[in-house]
């Protein structure tokens, strides 16, 4: 992949308010039993969330766990004002995060008070430990926008917890696909071979005419936001056309590929559970 790859941004990120009186209704929005779509003509201001104990701040909350659909992972995008956030941002301390930063800056610490805060401009990547402690607050001015993804953390006997990350994508060369001519790449935060980690969220990049040439069809869940440019994806048993601020909402074992449509490059974030045995609930004897 080309430095220009490792670029941040620009990444789509929802503004808000609401189209005219005028508009047609008729969108691309779709919920059925294997997935979800969720344009981004559908993040206006009337279906965002507010949470405790954060200033300042509006969330368009865009999965969560449901029961029979996609049961391991929730994901908001955070919006903060300046001034805005938190100093007791997650409310469960079993619950791991991962911040990404779509655009402002964010100041971010983790662990004891008085730690040197990070601070995340576009592109910002941080891994949050179950109990790590963190805080987050918008110090730079303008508005901040950042996708907030949370799961139970599943831990192993011998295994530790993993460690707390701070990065960007651009310090992170993409792996290319076998066979792909670097067309198709995915940009690993943490190594995919540690097994204290028990969730990835990567970011997948395609070059126009680029595809996934086969129906992925697997046990893990996805939540894929589109970052930028535009695509067709093949979703269960329909081709879905998705553009930058699109977001998809994938159960387990829902067949999935997709056609990169350019004339620029198609980039998602993507969620997934992984490295872990299924767990059994207490009526399987």
């Amino acid at each position: 992949m080309t430095n220009e790859t490792r670029r941040a941004g620009p990444y789509h990120a929802p503004r808000g308010g609401l189209p005219h009186q005028t508009q047609l209704m008729t969108d691309r929005a779709v919920f059925t039993e294997a997935y979800a779509v969720i344009p981004r003509g559908t993040l206006r201001d009337i279906v965002t969330s507010a949470f405790p104990f954060w200033d300042d701040t509006r969330a368009w909350v865009l999965a969560r766990p449901m029961t029979g659909f996609a049961e391991t992972f929730a994901q908001a995008i955070v919006e903060i004002g300046p001034g805005g956030g938190s100093e007791t941002p997650e409310p469960e301390a079993a619950v791991e995060g991962i911040l990404f930063v779509l655009d402002g800056t964010v100041s971010v610490t983790l662990g004891p008070n008085g730690q040197a805060p990070h601070d995340l401009g576009p592109g910002g990547y941080a891994y949050l430990p179950p109990g790590c402690g963190w805080t987050i607050r918008n110090r730079a001015g303008g508005t901040a926008r950042l996708h907030w993804i949370r799961k139970r953390y599943q831990p192993v006997a011998g295994l530790d917890h993993p460690d707390p990350l701070v990065t960007n994508e651009t310090l992170i060369p993409p792996s290319p696909m076998p066979g792909t001519g670097g067309g198709w790449a995915t940009t690993h935060f943490v190594d995919p071979a540690d097994m204290r980690h028990d969730m990835h969220v990567t970011i997948v990049t395609m070059d126009p005419g680029a595809c996934i040439p086969f129906a992925e069809t697997h046990v893990m869940e996805h939540g894929l936001y589109v970052l930028e440019g535009k695509a067709v994806y093949h979703l269960n048993r329909d081709w879905i056309e998705v553009e930058a601020g699109d977001f998809m909402w994938l159960r387990a074992f829902c067949p999935q590929a997709c056609y990169a449509g350019g004339p620029g490059r198609f980039r998602y974030l993507l969620y997934k559970d992984v490295n872990r045995h299924a767990t059994f609930p207490a009526w399987v004897r």
